[in-house]
């Protein structure tokens, strides 16, 4: 056991080679290593992102006569979704099957979460239902990721349905639970829907939480109600939670919706002479707003003052400039900005792409975005939806139109063969 807690302590602060040290200490001891022992040393790995390593662990083990658990593979699936990894967590999911390894409601509560924070509420779904027909019982961990599966994508009926399934198989919703079915209706543009769950929670007596109330915030501000959030705002403040971060970026998002630009200025003074220290988040929606407005001095102002520290401009700061330019038709400026990605040690992602598409498509520049839609694939990065919906604006025929349709068809026949089952 002592062995056990110093293998664990040192993986957690990714000191891998001391609770390896410690592992080959408790073997010369003559200890006998149990599951735990393993699991643990594979978290360790794992946080050191040390994958060869934590596949020795399972020849390691087989070879002490013990093969691998649920106990194990859960570590390992953990570890890997933990490090970010989570094609390798969605593989070792389905080794765990193949070695018949029954997968715990811990394994499956893991998996609907990677496939929710991925958007893919459909493969959450239906790791659920192989739990169920596996007579793997969910529990309101479960049930609460399910839902939050589908709040991300603003689906309000599928997480309300789940909800009340949790509710028939006798779980009590908590804080976690009814914070999920708010962000549904949140997400889904329905301010109103989130209050309701908001006063449901209160009314069952179950206490909201700061996260509740940011929520709120949030509902409010995506729906362009800026003068609701600041009162749910000022609620928080009321009931003695300290705002955090989080909830002070909501309500400047909610201010800056509405492209009230002299509250959002005021609201970060105040954020900055309250001792809070604002960070890119703050500066890249202010970035934002001054652009859609057309404030193109101001925005410009506080990209040289990202750039010259210590606030650090990242890949987002330099999408809002090019989708800005190149909504504005300042094409030129806008490949200046985007030549500029690479030095700066960032990566294009889809949204890079898409609003330099988007620049092109809006002036019917078909042959140009085909071009950069080839660039695009080249430089490994995958279409989404958003950029199918740009290429197909840009077309002026019939035969352009058919031309994309067929590209979009035949990616997305791809991928649909990559896609983990």
């Amino acid at each position: 056991m002592c062995y056990n807690l110093l293998i664990d302590a040192y993986g957690h602060k990714s000191q891998h080679k001391k609770a390896e040290s410690t592992y080959l200490e408790l073997l010369e001891a003559r200890c006998v290593p149990t599951e735990d022992t393993y699991a643990l040393l594979l978290r360790a790995y794992c946080n050191s992102r040390l994958l060869e390593k934590a596949e020795a662990i399972f020849a390691e083990m087989r070879k002490n006569g013990l093969p691998p658990s649920t106990v194990v593979y859960d570590a390992y699936i953990d570890g890997l979704i933990k490090g970010g990894n989570t094609q390798k967590a969605v593989d070792i999911f389905q080794r765990m099957k193949r070695d018949c390894c029954q997968p715990s409601t811990n394994t499956y509560t893991m998996l609907i979460n990677l496939y929710g924070k991925a958007n893919k509420s459909y493969m959450a779904l239906k790791v659920f239902n192989e739990m169920k027909s596996q007579k793997c019982k969910p529990n309101i961990c479960t049930y609460t990721a399910l839902v939050n599966a589908f709040a991300r994508e603003g689906l309000c009926e599928k997480a309300e349905e789940v909800f009340e399934q949790m509710q028939e198989a006798g779980h009590e919703p908590d804080v976690y639970a009814y914070n999920a079915l708010m962000e549904a209706y949140s997400r889904a543009g329905y301010p109103h829907g989130a209050a309701e769950i908001f006063s449901l929670m209160q009314h069952m007596g179950c206490e909201p939480d700061r996260a509740s109330y940011n929520i709120m915030v949030d509902a409010y501000g995506r729906a362009g109600l800026h003068d609701d959030a600041e009162a749910v705002f000022e609620e928080l403040k009321r009931l003695g939670m300290t705002p955090t971060m989080k909830s002070h970026m909501l309500l400047l998002s909610a201010y800056s919706k509405t492209g009230n630009v002299q509250k959002c200025e005021e609201f970060v003074t105040q954020m900055h002479e309250s001792g809070l220290q604002l960070d890119t988040f703050v500066l890249n929606s202010m970035l934002n707003l001054y652009g859609r407005v057309g404030h193109f001095r101001k925005m410009e102002e506080v990209l040289i003052a990202m750039e010259k520290g210590p606030y650090e401009a990242d890949i987002s700061t330099y999408n809002i400039l090019i989708n800005i330019y190149g909504r504005a038709g300042f094409l030129d400026k806008m490949e200046e900005v985007f030549s500029s990605v690479s030095s700066k040690k960032l990566k294009p992602d889809v949204v890079t792409w898409t609003s330099r598409l988007g620049a092109y498509s809006k002036k019917k520049q078909y042959v140009r975005c085909l071009e950069i839609f080839e660039e695009m694939i080249d430089a490994g990065c995958y279409p989404d939806g958003g950029t199918a919906k740009v290429l197909l604006s840009a077309c002026s025929s019939e035969d352009e139109t058919d031309q994309v349709t067929t590209v979009i068809r035949s990616m997305h026949r791809d991928t649909r063969t990559v896609l983990p089952t």
